[in-house]
């Protein structure tokens, strides 16, 4: 039954089954938008003109045809990898490589297979980066990037993820290769200790590679975040602003770190557009994701799913067919876990509807929380803002949205936000 024919049928009806409903469902989600394109919904229309609305729609159409290029493009590009021999020709590739004329042992053939997927992975992908942000954002707008800063931040990424994930790539071949059949749980302690160290060390040592983090400057902003975070109790190490406005016209707000390292973190657009009361509002928002153990929960689901994934590799990793029926060619460490993490998106694609419930419901939570110990109704000032700059449509597909959409769509929240302002007043 388990011959390399049959897996491969099995991978090929998954990963069409994963294309067809992600064609049916962005051309859905465009076909409504297009017919909800003239009129802004009832609770917007004193806040959004026709023409913001219209632009969001535009942008959000031309957002989706150009996903629907690449998601084709994209898939091909997988099935050259896999079935059509991709993983295969670098993998004796690296295998070919000798040092002092002798072949080099499976940790190093490991590394070097790792280098030569991520560098042609990257040049793969720099088209559509290059499309996205020069072309697309820059059409509408929001792109503030340059091809230059365009260039040193893949350069830095490709540094980066050499200097930080070789090493640890090399540290989980070493386990898998000297550690017996409970590798795969062994594997998994190391990761999650990488995972914590990298929580730590983000704020401080990856984040100013890349963006330029000042002090949050003194005035009514950081007053009243200040006296926030004295309301709820919440312990930082300090608040920044980030020059996001480099690469786009966006705006954010987020904390990062663990433990006592946590940063907030707020992009300089975000802080431009917003008045403070707004701003107040958008970052009690993200604190009541941590005050509600949102990000404790989510960290807890990542560590099970990685614990279950780990423990599936562990009884793939000695099949044969496992390896041919996704088109490599050798049993090895390094094929293990790049073949595995290629094609498991593929086999759990239908569990995205609930993931993505989980965390609409948990924006639900922290709304409650952001009008508990803010006002409520300047979280919906500033998301109305948030959605005018960004151009978010208001009229996602319903089937669209419940799908993937990880924030309950404009109209569904906002009217949240309006009873939990009401209740407050009648309080």
């Amino acid at each position: 039954m388990f011959n390399p024919l049959n897996i491969t049928i099995v991978f090929v009806c998954f990963l069409v089954l994963k294309l067809i409903t992600e064609i049916f469902l962005e051309i859905k989600n465009k076909l409504y938008i297009q017919s909800h394109k003239l009129t802004v919904p009832k609770q917007f229309q004193d806040k959004i003109s026709n023409e913001e609305h219209q632009k969001a729609a535009n942008y959000s159409t031309a957002k989706i045809n150009t996903g629907l290029f690449f998601l084709v493009l994209n898939t091909l590009i997988f099935l050259g990898w896999t079935l059509g021999g991709g993983l295969a020709f670098i993998d004796q590739l690296a295998r070919n490589f000798l040092w002092d004329a002798q072949p080099l042992g499976p940790i190093m053939v490991g590394v070097i297979f790792f280098t030569l997927f991520a560098v042609i992975s990257t040049v793969i992908g720099l088209p559509e980066s290059y499309y996205n942000t020069f072309v697309l954002e820059e059409k509408f707008g929001f792109n503030k990037s340059t091809v230059k800063l365009f260039i040193l931040d893949n350069i830095k990424g490709l540094i980066l993820g050499g200097v930080i994930g070789l090493p640890v790539a090399a540290g989980i071949l070493w386990i898998m290769e000297f550690l017996g059949s409970w590798w795969w749980a062994y594997a998994w302690a190391f990761l999650t200790t990488v995972q914590f160290i990298m929580l730590f060390a983000y704020p401080i040592l990856i984040a100013p590679l890349f963006n330029k983090f000042t002090p949050l400057e003194e005035g009514e902003v950081k007053d009243r975040i200040e006296a926030l975070l004295k309301r709820i109790d919440f312990c930082s190490k300090g608040l920044f602003v980030m020059d996001a406005s480099k690469r786009s016209s966006h705006g954010n707000a987020y904390f990062t770190g663990f433990g006592k390292n946590k940063r907030i973190v707020f992009f300089d657009t975000l802080i431009k557009n917003l008045l403070p009361g707004e701003i107040e509002a958008v970052l009690a928002h993200e604190l009541g994701h941590f005050k509600k153990k949102h990000i404790v929960k989510m960290m807890i689901k990542s560590l099970v799913l990685s614990f279950i994934g780990l423990y599936i590799l562990g009884q793939l990793y000695d099949l044969q067919v496992f390896y041919l029926g996704h088109g490599a060619t050798y049993k090895s460490s390094y094929m293990a876990l790049t073949l595995f993490a290629m094609v498991a998106s593929t086999y759990t694609f239908l569990l995205t509807p609930l993931f993505a419930w989980f965390s609409r419901k948990n924006e639900f939570e922290a709304d409650r929380f952001a009008a508990q110990y803010s006002n409520a109704s300047d979280l919906i000032s500033a998301l109305v803002k948030l959605y005018k700059d960004n151009a978010s449509t208001l009229t996602p597909d319903p089937l669209y949205s419940a799908f993937y959409h990880s924030h309950p769509p404009a109209t569904t929240r906002v009217n949240h936000l309006e009873q939990l302002a009401s209740r407050n007043l009648q309080s």
